[in-house]
């Protein structure tokens, strides 16, 4: 492979990454120009255009999405394997592309980086926060941690906790307007509704008890929202009642900004999994990324805290 051919891939790729010639160049420690460069005579050697130009965007024209779509994955093997060729076979090493959901990425996750960044110095976390569900395969993502990823033969999942979905309020809230006592009640409170990012439509509060009963309870509406840190925040301002996936809800009570109401009833949610590809040969940074985050999780108890509140 010539090296003017990797140079033009390595440009390419990551210009359709970072969506701007400047951002792929400080990645790649290249100048923009000579990002672009590349890129043009990548287009003029193929007699395609990749990339849609324009003074504020770069978005891949069909053509460019094709080719991203076909060389993503195995150039990155290659260069994972490469990359173990020069450190050391089997040793982690290399930009390790996860994605993951803001809130949860942010108060869980991220903390346990700092243990794995001095125990694996060669493997550098490249964290992408999105709420939405990615496809790891199409993106390039080497992992994916979150809810609900739609499993094919490419990919596995290795399961981190059940997720308990629970009713909060502000303390002002409460002490405002009766507290609720049975699921019926719910029917005279101003309610903070979630809609789902996938389908577009209100997600519906199908309770249920110990006990095996279920119901599905109704609110006032007062607001919707598709992000459930901002729910959580609208919630603690005082604006109504919410129904919270607990690691979103932990770090309110756990100030107490946000208590529990009818704690006896509660939803149920998507397990939260780490996703990776099902590839023969799972690269070491991935191996011990995942190994690194299902020991860490345990250790802090997670599992448990999701489940219980």
């Amino acid at each position: 492979m010539s090296t003017e051919l990797s140079s033009t891939l390595d440009a390419f790729l990551a210009a359709a990454d970072e969506g701007s010639f400047s951002a792929a160049a400080r990645r790649l420690g290249l100048t923009p120009a000579a990002v672009s460069k590349s890129v043009a005579q990548f287009e003029a050697r193929l007699g395609v255009r990749l990339f849609q130009r324009s003074t504020r965007n770069l978005a891949l024209t069909t053509d460019g999405e094709r080719l991203y779509a076909q060389v993503r994955r195995p150039w990155s093997e290659i260069g994972d394997a490469l990359t173990d060729l020069r450190q050391g076979a089997g040793k982690p090493a290399g930009t390790l592309k996860v994605a993951l959901a803001h809130t949860v990425g942010r108060e869980y996750f991220v903390p346990m980086m700092d243990e794995f960044v001095r125990r694996y110095p060669d493997v550098v976390p490249d964290l992408h926060f999105d709420n939405r569900q990615v496809d790891l395969v199409a993106e390039g993502f080497d992992v994916a941690i979150g809810g609900g990823i739609e499993l094919t033969d490419a990919l596995i999942a290795r399961e981190l906790a059940r997720l308990r979905i629970v009713l909060v309020a502000a303390p002002a809230y409460l002490a405002a307007n009766p507290v609720p006592k049975q699921p019926g009640d719910l029917a005279r409170h101003r309610g903070l509704l979630r809609r789902s990012l996938s389908s577009g439509r209100l997600v519906p509060w199908v309770l249920k008890n110990k006990a095996g009963e279920e119901v599905v309870a109704s609110v006032r509406p007062v607001m919707v929202l598709d992000d459930p840190e901002a729910m959580g925040r609208a919630a603690a301002s005082g604006m109504g009642i919410a129904l919270l996936p607990l690691p979103h809800a932990v770090p309110f009570l756990e100030r107490g900004e946000l208590v529990p109401v009818l704690p006896a009833w509660y939803a149920e949610a998507l397990p939260l999994a780490i996703y990776y590809t099902s590839r023969r040969l799972v690269p070491a940074k991935v191996r011990v990324f995942v190994d690194h985050v299902i020991e860490q999780f345990k250790a802090k108890g997670y599992a448990a805290r999701f489940k219980q509140g």
